[in-house]
C-alpha cells in the first residue's frame, strides 16, 4: 500500500475536458479527486457547486474530497453529502457550532474533515480530536490554485501530528497548497499522509499520469 494518498484537484483541470482529465488522473494512480468549493466571500474565489460534485461522481468512482471553503457551510451539507461528497471539509475559523457540524456530517454519511488556515493554531483542533476523520493543514492562504508554498507551515503539519497522536487519533493529515515535487517530501517528513496536488498534476510538462508518478516516486 501506497505510504500516502493523492487527492487530484480539479481547480486547475481543463473544464472544457473535464471527464477525460478525471480519467487520466485516475488511470495515472490518484487516489481521491478534490473539489474545491469557494463562495466569493470567506475566500476571494467563486468555483463549484453541488452541481460538480454531481458529475464527477458520474465520472469516476474514486472518493470525491470535498473541501468547502464557504460562509455558513452548515446550510449546504446535506446538499454536498447528496451530490455524492466522500469526505466534507470545513474552515474552523468560520463555523461556531463546529461540534454539531461535524456530527451532521458524519450523520449524512461522509467522513468529517477540519480546515485551518495558515494564521490559525494547530491546538485549535483539541477539543474535536475524537470527531475527526482527518485535519487538512493549509499551506496556502485559500483562494486560487497555483499560490507560493508556506514553508512554515511544516511546524504546523508537525504539530498537529503531534497533537492526534496524544489522544490516539488515527485521524489522517492532508496538506493543500503549493504541494509539488520539492515540497512534498518535508509535509511528509513532518506527518502528513495526504496530499492535495492541482497544478503538479494537471498542469504536469508530461501530462497528467506522469505528474502523478512524479510525486508518488518521492515517498514511495
Amino acid at each position: 500500500m501506497s505510504k500516502i494518498l493523492i487527492s487530484a484537484s480539479i481547480l486547475s483541470a481543463d473544464f472544457a475536458n473535464l471527464g477525460e482529465q478525471i480519467r487520466s488522473a485516475e488511470a495515472g494512480g490518484v487516489d481521491w479527486i478534490h473539489i474545491d468549493v469557494m463562495d466569493g466571500s470567506f475566500v476571494p474565489n467563486i468555483t463549484m457547486g453541488p452541481f460538480i460534485i454531481e458529475t464527477c461522481r458520474r465520472i469516476t468512482q474514486l472518493p470525491l474530497d470535498v473541501h468547502l471553503m464557504i460562509d455558513h457551510p452548515d446550510r449546504h451539507l446535506e446538499d454536498f453529502a447528496r451530490a455524492g461528497a466522500s469526505n466534507l471539509t470545513v474552515h474552523i475559523e468560520n463555523t461556531p457550532h463546529i461540534y454539531k457540524t461535524l456530527e451532521t456530517i458524519k450523520y449524512l454519511g461522509c467522513h468529517a474533515s477540519i480546515a485551518l488556515n495558515p494564521g490559525t493554531p494547530a491546538s485549535h483542533i483539541e477539543s474535536i480530536i475524537p470527531l475527526l476523520d482527518m485535519v487538512l493543514v493549509m499551506t496556502v492562504n485559500p483562494g486560487y490554485s497555483g499560490q507560493e508554498y508556506i514553508p512554515g507551515m511544516v511546524a504546523k503539519v508537525r504539530q498537529v501530528y503531534a497533537l492526534l497522536k496524544s489522544h490516539h487519533s488515527n485521524a489522517r493529515i492532508e496538506v493543500d497548497g503549493g504541494i509539488s515535487e520539492e515540497t512534498l517530501p518535508e509535509v511528509f517528513e513532518a506527518g502528513a499522509n495526504t496530499i492535495v496536488s492541482a497544478t503538479a498534476i494537471f498542469k504536469h510538462p508530461g501530462g497528467i499520469a506522469a505528474g502523478v508518478q512524479a510525486l508518488r516516486r518521492k515517498v514511495d
